[in-house]
């Protein structure tokens, strides 16, 4: 049900150089983020109805490109079908998140970002999961691969999903950030069912964000679709509009 739900760090290869970490030792830097969006999307899909997000990112780097951190949002999936038939709520409302990994920076231009992810859901345990990433930049752009052996399918039986992605930042004139990716989500057994009855086992989403530093915060605007008709999205989401076009707004301040 929630299996393109983990949050994605684009741009996680660019941490060993952030500018706004507080040294703690000589070796070992601290970097707190903090995050106010109008709506969490991750991989494409809404994880809070179309509602606002808070989000909170701690993260530990050592020079020699070792990092662990902490990331948490809340969320909202709405309702679900029981054993019996019935809706039931979802109690978790909050998404957590633990990784760890290894930046290499091997020239200027070229880079490649190794690690390991869990995600977990307080009172929902069915929705966690964990995931192994490889993230390879070069000259602005970015190669993105996340495995996962661990995602729940309608059966409640654990199954392989991939997703892959190509990404590219850059800097337009008046300091304007802009970040693309175009990613697809696959899983091993079909997920998606159209009203026709035809079925598919992955997704394509993108995304275009502009950002920009003012008064010492970050502003970002995205459009962010996929390619799922709103009858895949209802069976396998719960709702038609999750998977929709849309844009976010969002202001984020690191310490």
């Amino acid at each position: 049900m929630r299996a393109a739900h983990p949050h994605l760090f684009f741009g996680l290869a660019l941490l060993s150089q952030a500018s706004h970490a507080v040294p703690l030792t000589e070796d070992m830097n601290l970097q707190v983020k903090l995050s106010a969006l109008s709506e969490y999307r991750s991989r494409g899909i809404s994880q809070t109805l179309g509602d606002p997000a808070a989000q909170l990112e701690i993260i530990l780097i050592h020079n020699n490109g070792l990092y662990a951190g902490v990331w948490t949002s809340n969320v909202d999936f709405g309702s679900a079908v029981d054993a019996q038939g019935q809706q039931q709520r979802l109690d978790t409302r909050q998404e957590l998140d633990y990784y760890a990994g290894y930046y290499w920076q091997i020239s200027d231009a070229i880079s490649l970002d190794m690690g390991y992810m869990k995600y977990s859901y307080p009172k929902n345990s069915e929705f966690n999961m964990s995931e192994a990433y490889a993230i390879f930049g070069a000259y602005g752009a970015q190669l993105g691969v996340n495995y996962s052996s661990d995602v729940e399918n309608y059966f409640g039986k654990h199954q392989d999903t991939l997703y892959t992605y190509l990404g590219y930042k850059t800097l337009l004139p008046a300091e304007v950030g802009l970040d693309m990716r175009y990613g697809r989500n696959d899983m091993k057994d079909p997920a998606f069912f159209a009203g026709d009855g035809n079925t598919r086992d992955g997704y394509r989403e993108w995304q275009v964000r502009l950002s920009r530093e003012f008064v010492g915060l970050t502003w970002e605007l995205s459009y962010i679709d996929t390619d799922l008709s709103q009858s895949e999205c209802a069976l396998w989401y719960g709702y038609t509009d999750s998977c929709s076009a849309t844009v976010v707004v969002g202001v984020s301040k690191a310490f």
